[in-house]
Formats: structure tokens, sequence, C-alpha cells
């Protein structure tokens, strides 16, 4: 996190003699209209790159356990586990979650990692 900040101070410094130049360029237009410009330029900048900076990292897999679920492999009911999103695997808008028991979901996360869906 203290990297991403970091990374996020020095894009603010950056924005300053960016922002400056165009306040500058605009400075006939008066200083209301001109900060309004100069931000709205910098908006349509720097979202881009405020987006990268924190885009979404899922290094760890987001799981969902359940209690009494019915398993989507075998069919037993037990505590259930669901691996929600991952890097290249989001199902976190799933109208049909499959759960699965503990020695199913073991198999099934082999079969992601070999997959390459999961690290």
């Amino acid at each position: 996190m203290i990297k991403k900040y970091l990374l996020y101070l020095f894009r603010w410094q950056l924005s300053t003699p960016i922002l400056a130049l165009v306040l500058w360029w605009l400075s006939s237009y008066g200083e209301l209209w001109a900060t309004i410009i100069a931000n709205f330029i910098g908006g349509l900048i720097f979202f881009w790159v405020d987006k990268y900076i924190f885009k979404a990292n899922f290094a760890h897999p987001l799981w969902e356990i359940k209690d009494d679920v019915i398993c989507a492999d075998c069919g037993t009911i037990s505590q259930g586990y669901r691996l929600v999103k991952t890097k290249n695997y989001d199902r976190l808008n799933d109208q049909n979650p499959e759960f699965r028991c503990t020695k199913c979901s073991k198999k099934k996360t082999n079969k992601l990692k070999k997959a390459g869906v999961m690290v």
C-alpha cells in the first residue's frame, strides 16, 4: 500500500505543472473558467493514471464459505466452499453459485491451478 501511496503522491506532483500550463494558457477567460477547464482537462488525463495506480490486485483468492450446502460435485451436505475471485477468474455476480465440500473443493482448486487460473 505504501508503494501505491508514493506513486500517487508522485502523480499528484506531475499534475501541478500540467494544470499550471493550462491555467496560464486560459488566463484570458478569467480565473474561474480557467480553473474549471483546467480541472476538467486534469480529470480527463489523470483518471486513467489513477485507475492504473489503484487497480484491484487479486494475488490472494477470495473465497465464500457457507454451512449446510449441497456439494455441486458429489451431492453431500456439508460446509461448502466456492472460489469467488482471483486472477483471471471472477464470479462475484454469479447468479447460481456452486459450492463444494472440502474434498471436491480441493479437486477443483487443483484443476484451476493446472489451468493457470490460480497461482
